[in-house]
């Protein structure tokens, strides 16, 4: 009897996170000049770091980094630095070099894949094939700052477990007023009222008027890997960007495709002005500033 041949009736797991971080990042020049914009810190940990905790927390243990030029920051965030931690071993800072090995658990695996061209999510996503395989697997838009209720489980891990008992693909939405529909990928759904909801159509950025709900697509999918043949048979869009809405959008009718209500808070750290409001709620939620930060603010508002 062969006692390695898998379970075909275990459930399948969300074993690799894929976090397509290639971008230029313009909006925050000059800052991301030589900085990538995910290496941004927002209290005391960059954009990135919140992402793939966030992915560690549900479970997944290898993480995937589409990369560009200028983004080597990424990779050694994630390396050890062996001159920093002999210095913190020798000084006998025994919690910062703690703080500092938590950034890559022993059991987290890290992969970095250089995306040649900056030509839009869906080409990001394609880059992962290879090293994804035949599984199903995340996606983090590191922009996208997920905050999940205090004590309560991170955006992922939620997505995680409705797919573990609804598999197919999931993709995390938020209600948006409806005249803010044409910033986001906007999903057709019926049975609105549940946490999750079939999608029956998706239409990228549409305005006020054609949009089908007020039901937005934020930074956090699961995936199955026939989106990656999907996405090849689409046509690119502006500038030559392959989208990854338009592979989604493509498969379903041919596969199941939910959205998911997350509990949580999102902030759109791609923009200043979310990254402003990340900043500011993380600081006042954090023990050691909240009192230095509302006193801060009282003057400064007086």
């Amino acid at each position: 009897m062969n006692t390695d041949r898998p379970d075909k009736s275990a459930a399948v797991r969300i074993q690799k996170a894929v976090f397509p971080v290639g971008g230029l990042g313009t909006r925050f020049l000059p800052a991301t000049k030589a900085i990538p914009k995910e290496m941004l810190p927002v209290v005391d940990k960059p954009l990135i770091q919140y992402a793939v905790d966030e992915a560690y927390a549900a479970g997944i243990r290898e993480m995937i980094f589409i990369t560009g030029r200028h983004k080597r920051a990424i990779g050694d965030h994630y390396d050890a630095a062996f001159e920093l931690e002999y210095e913190l071993e020798r000084g006998n800072k025994t919690e910062l070099l703690q703080l500092v090995h938590a950034i890559k658990p022993d059991d987290m695996d890290c992969v970095f894949i250089r995306q040649p061209r900056p030509l839009g999510l869906g080409h990001a996503v394609l880059c992962a094939e290879r090293v994804v395989g035949n599984d199903p697997f995340a996606v983090l838009l590191a922009d996208d700052l997920m905050v999940s209720p205090s004590g309560g489980p991170s955006v992922l891990q939620q997505m995680v477990s409705s797919f573990e008992s609804r598999p197919g693909i999931v993709l995390a939405v938020q209600d948006v007023p409806h005249e803010h529909t044409r910033r986001y990928g906007v999903v057709d759904v019926r049975g609105v009222g549940d946490r999750v909801a079939e999608v029956f159509g998706m239409v990228e950025k549409p305005a006020p008027e054609v949009a089908p709900s007020n039901l937005a697509v934020a930074g956090r999918y699961i995936l199955t890997p026939s989106v990656f043949d999907s996405i090849r048979r689409q046509p690119r869009g502006a500038g030559g960007e392959i989208q990854l809405t338009d592979g989604i959008a493509a498969l379903i009718g041919m596969e199941k495709v939910y959205a998911f209500r997350y509990e949580g808070t999102r902030y759109d750290c791609g923009s200043k002005e979310g990254f402003l409001q990340a900043t500011i709620d993380l600081a006042l939620a954090n023990p050691e500033l909240c009192e230095t930060v509302r006193a801060h603010m009282r003057a400064a508002l007086s």
